[in-house]
């Protein structure tokens, strides 16, 4: 399906992706090959790619050291009926991860994770994405590569780099252009909005357990032009303000 005016399937998903906090881990039963299901809490790296903290003492993970295919189904939560509401659903190979930075992006957006993210049965995976199926509503059923829903990342290592110090900055010293973006830029209730990741295509932004998904309007590679286009997003929420 191609991106019509008002439905592009790609930046559906990557909202979803982005957005989604917990969600449904599929995995494989060691033998039987029995499918099995449990609840999640997830984050994404910078790329996209699903981040999960799972201890070994858990049926998932073990089933994952046998065989690392998974499902994970992610929904936008929506009010009412959960079956008019979209999710998408990501299948690929988890593997564990000591990448620093998985860890940091995790804990940002589950911070009450810190408390056991040290035990020596837990580790921090990563999910390679191998295909995707959104559903977003009716006529709105696609089958998506991961090029469509990650996001290329090679060309901004200095803007991940600096992603941790583009955070503290804009939660210490920005509060109010973040609170801005949600409430006057996303139609927000508003609160105590956060920076918990910034990557070339957007931030992510989150209060509680909400998270929401701010799109640039152009990609953004270096920490000087995040900084600039932060500024006229800035001017466009206090302009709706």
């Amino acid at each position: 399906m191609q991106p019509t005016p008002d439905f592009n399937p790609s930046a559906a998903a990557k909202k979803l992706l982005r957005e989604g906090r917990s969600g449904a881990l599929a995995t494989l039963m060691p033998g039987a090959g029995d499918p099995y299901c449990s609840l999640v809490n997830v984050a994404t790296a910078a790329d996209g790619a699903p981040l999960l903290l799972i201890s070994r003492l858990a049926v998932h993970t073990k089933n994952i050291l046998a065989d690392p295919r998974v499902s994970l189904m992610i929904d936008e939560r929506k009010e009412g009926d959960p079956l008019q509401g979209a999710r998408v659903m990501l299948m690929g190979s988890a593997a564990a991860t000591e990448d620093p930075a998985a860890r940091r992006r995790y804990l940002d957006r589950q911070p009450e994770a810190e408390m056991f993210a040290g035990f020596g049965d837990f580790a921090f995976y990563r999910v390679t994405l191998k295909a995707a199926h959104l559903v977003a509503g009716f006529g709105r059923i696609v089958d998506l590569k991961p090029r469509d829903i990650l996001t290329e990342t090679g060309d901004a290592a200095e803007l991940l780099a600096a992603e941790p110090a583009i955070l503290a900055h804009m939660n210490g010293d920005h509060g109010d252009a973040v609170r801005l973006y949600a409430t006057k830029l996303l139609g927000a209730p508003d609160g105590e909005w956060r920076c918990v990741g910034c990557d070339p295509e957007g931030l992510e932004l989150q209060l509680d357990r909400t998270a929401l998904r701010l799109p640039f309007p152009q990609r953004v590679h270096a920490p000087d032009a995040l900084r600039d286009l932060l500024k006229q997003m800035a001017e466009q929420a206090r302009r709706a303000a």
